[in-house]
Formats: C-alpha cells, structure tokens, sequence
C-alpha cells in the first residue's frame, strides 16, 4: 500500500522525524518465527506450496516477494521491542498482522507481528508479562487464538461488533462496539477499561495496534471517529504508557478510508504524538 511510503515522507518533510530515526529491518531467523507459527505452515508459505483456498482467505496472490515483505514486518517488530526498551517507544509503519493464526493466514496477514515478537520478549526473558492493546476495528482474532492459554500474555481488542472477522475467537477481554460509535462513547469506554486492565494484568511491556481503520469515512470500518477522536485515542494509550513507565511497541495496523490524506494524516498523529510525548 502507498501509505507506506508517504507516511516517513510526510513525517520528513514536517520536520517530525529526520532520516536518521527510520530503520530497515532485516529478513526475520525461520527459528524465531516458528515460536509462534507451525513449522508445516510456514514451509508450505515459503515454498509458495498453500492451497487456493488458503490463498484466497489471505486476499494476496502468493509470491516470493511477499514472503519477504512479511518476514521483513516481524523482524521490525523485534527490532522496534529492543528500541522500546532503551526509549519508551517504537513504530512499525506496517506490521498489526493480526489475523494470522498458528497455522494459516487471513485477510492480508501470514506471519503474525506483534505475537512473534510478544513471544521473543518471552523466551529472551525481556518481560514477564505482556498486554496486547489492539485498537484496529476489526478483532485481532489470530493474536486471541495464539495466546488463549498463555497467561503472560494478556489480549485485548476493541472492535466492530458486526465487523470481520464475523466469527470472533475469544480475547481476554473484547470490547465490541456499535456501528457508528463515536469519539465521546469510544473515547469514555477507552478511560474506563485501560486503567482496570494495567492493575490487573500489571505489564512490563505493551504492545499497541493502532489501526485508523476506526474513521468514519474507512470503507471497511463502520464506526464513527473523527480524525480527532483518533488522535485522542492514540494520545490517551501513548500517555497511558509513558505515565506508568511501561515500553509501548505501535505496529500501525488498517487504515482503508476512501481519502488517502485522511489515512496518512491519522497515521502521521501516532509519530507525531509519540514524538511530543517520549521526546
């Protein structure tokens, strides 16, 4: 998509971020991926060797480039966790693949960001325990499958009620919404729940889907937040975060609004507030 070349060039050319604070990741290790994805999964993606229905739920043609694409994503993710450590914050310009499971993709998603990485703090022993904030409008169906007998990993997901996925799995806590929900009603259950989930989960490392797919003028979102009410949002969870002194990894998530400016602008609020916050 092209946001994800416009995204650093509007944040460039802002003065919000130089060149020097974007990095490249590299091709993710197979053994760090099949912490969280089935070896006979992964092989068949590789091999481009998947099935046409399993194609067709993905919604890409399958090809070597996407393979990488997708390995490259998770890699960031890992690299943005180490950068999180040192500096409160990181951003994934893609990544909040969200839908993969253990043993399929789903809806443009095949290996699944945020749970590698989430798994790799684990296994490295980087935290103890890890909430998954997930604010794309569609539920994070994937992540609540991957981790639904994990107890260091806490899932939650804020979503469309009658959105896909229309068969949900089961999130640790799942907040449904109403089609056309707004800034004041999304933004009021938002302060409600965040503060009762950090005293009970207490994490030592949150990982944030910020997804903008939540605009009222997304062509696949159906609720009702302005630009502004996006951007609360996000200043809300960012400030959360700094405030407790718990590391934040944003992986940006959908965003389908039928305006390209309203897409890079609501994106471009997430960096720009993570700048005025952490710098």
């Amino acid at each position: 998509m092209i946001k994800y070349e416009l995204i650093p060039e509007q944040l460039i050319r802002e003065n919000t971020c130089s060149h020097e604070n974007f990095f490249k990741p590299v091709v993710i290790d197979k053994s760090i991926v099949l912490k969280t994805h089935q070896y006979e999964y992964f092989e068949r993606l590789k091999n481009l060797k998947l099935s046409e229905k399993e194609i067709r739920e993905i919604g890409f043609p399958l090809s070597r480039d996407l393979f990488i694409r997708e390995m490259i994503i998770s890699q960031g993710t890992i690299d943005c966790v180490k950068f999180s450590i040192d500096n409160g914050i990181s951003m994934n310009i893609a990544g909040g693949t969200h839908h993969a499971f253990y043993d399929r993709g789903e809806a443009f998603c095949m290996l699944n960001d945020q749970a590698i990485a989430a798994n790799y703090i684990l296994d490295n022993k980087l935290g103890k325990k890890i909430l998954i904030i997930d604010l794309d409008v569609h539920q994070g169906n994937g992540t609540a499958s991957l981790f639904n007998n994990n107890n260091s990993v806490f899932t939650l997901s804020f979503h469309g009620k009658k959105n896909y996925p229309f068969r949900k799995e089961k999130s640790d806590l799942d907040i449904e919404l109403d089609d056309n929900t707004d800034d004041n009603q999304y933004l009021k259950l938002l302060k409600e729940t965040i503060p009762a989930i950090l005293d009970q989960v207490k994490p030592d490392f949150i990982f944030y889907l910020s997804g903008v797919d939540v605009l009222k003028n997304d062509r696949l979102g159906r609720l009702g937040l302005s630009i502004k009410g996006c951007k609360d949002r996000d200043r809300y969870i960012l400030e959360t975060c700094h405030r407790n002194s718990i590391p934040v990894q944003v992986s940006m998530g959908g965003g389908y609004s039928t305006i390209l400016k309203d897409i890079i602008e609501a994106h471009s609020n997430t960096f720009r507030l993570a700048q005025e916050i952490y710098f």
